[in-house]
């Protein structure tokens, strides 16, 4: 039988899920920021992580509509405009765009998302799905990722910049703005978690929602290890594929 933990000890397994499970121990990660990858395998990176920059507005909004809680409408919705901004120039989804031409990637190539892996874009589409289709308490739940984002992001800045001589501060402009987004958006994510699940099965769902977005991460790695790096199996179409980078 499934006890019910208290909040404090619910965190504890939360963030025990990130320990085991983050993407930051991914091997393709390792490479990364390792400067074990060459520039075309660090462009299908960018290429490929843009369609999920691009999905976690249409994610937040889809959890917006969903709920009748005008505090939690009036808080999440910063998300929005920490991705979209608040005029055409802005966000996050721009910066990450910026960070793809700093790379020398055609931007409406990117945008098009048409040279993306399939196994991306799959992924991508599963998290907007869960986030629609589940309670609202896992798809809360399912953002706590942001827990762990700003280990990753320091490892990745100094490692890119240490290790890749086509790596500038200004490529990754826009990891800045996350070391602050990030644990904002946590903290208010983890809190409402603690306060809305009250019992054993609504605990236990909202570790497995946190566990299915690590999964959605990882699945994500998967495809660029597979396709760019062991067996550098290239699914046509996608980036690179019979030698095609453009």
């Amino acid at each position: 039988m499934t006890v019910l933990m208290s909040p404090d000890e619910l965190e504890a397994a939360l963030r025990a899920v990130g320990a085991a499970r983050y993407h930051n121990r991914h091997p393709f990660h390792q490479l990364l920021h390792g400067g074990k990858l060459d520039k075309r395998q660090v462009q299908a990176w960018a290429l490929n992580r843009y369609c999920y920059q691009a999905a976690i507005p249409i994610k937040d909004a889809t959890l917006i509509a969903r709920t009748d809680d005008s505090e939690l409408r009036r808080i999440w919705r910063q998300r929005l405009v920490d991705h979209d901004g608040t005029q055409p120039g802005e966000g996050g989804i721009v910066r990450w765009l910026a960070l793809a031409e700093g790379l020398g990637l055609d931007r409406d190539m990117v945008i098009s998302e048409r040279r993306a892996l399939p196994a991306t874009r799959f992924a991508v589409r599963a998290y907007v799905d869960f986030v629609r289709d589940r309670s609202l308490l896992e798809a809360v739940a399912s953002s706590l990722t942001e827990m762990f984002s700003p280990t990753i992001i320091s490892e990745r800045v100094s490692g890119m910049l240490a290790n890749y001589d086509f790596i500038t501060r200004e490529t990754l402009a826009y990891f800045n703005a996350r070391l602050d987004q990030a644990p904002r958006d946590a903290d208010f994510a983890l809190d409402y978690v603690k306060r809305h699940a009250r019992t054993p099965e609504q605990q236990q769902v909202a570790i497995a929602a946190l566990t299915f977005k690590c999964d959605v991460l990882w699945a994500q790695l998967d495809a660029l290890h597979h396709a760019y790096v062991s067996p550098g199996l290239i699914p046509p179409g996608a980036f690179g594929h019979d030698g095609i980078w453009s």
